[in-house]
């Protein structure tokens, strides 16, 4: 699968989607950085708050 990539503009608030499989779990595992896991324990999806501040602002504009 490719990674997929959503913005909130409004909420400033990034997904970045590695995998389709259903998210079972997800942990904080920094400030604002949510890691999604599936029933398997693989990342399937990572969540990234102040999206501004926190990735390159290429990334943002691009969606």
């Amino acid at each position: 699968m490719t990674p997929t990539f959503k913005y909130d503009p409004e909420a400033d608030a990034a997904y970045i989607g590695f995998s389709s499989e259903p998210v079972q779990e997800s942990d904080g595992v920094s400030v604002g950085i949510v890691l999604d896991f599936d029933c398997d324990g693989r990342i399937v999806g990572m969540e990234v708050m102040n999206a501004r501040q926190n990735l390159p602002p290429e990334m943002l504009s691009a969606t």
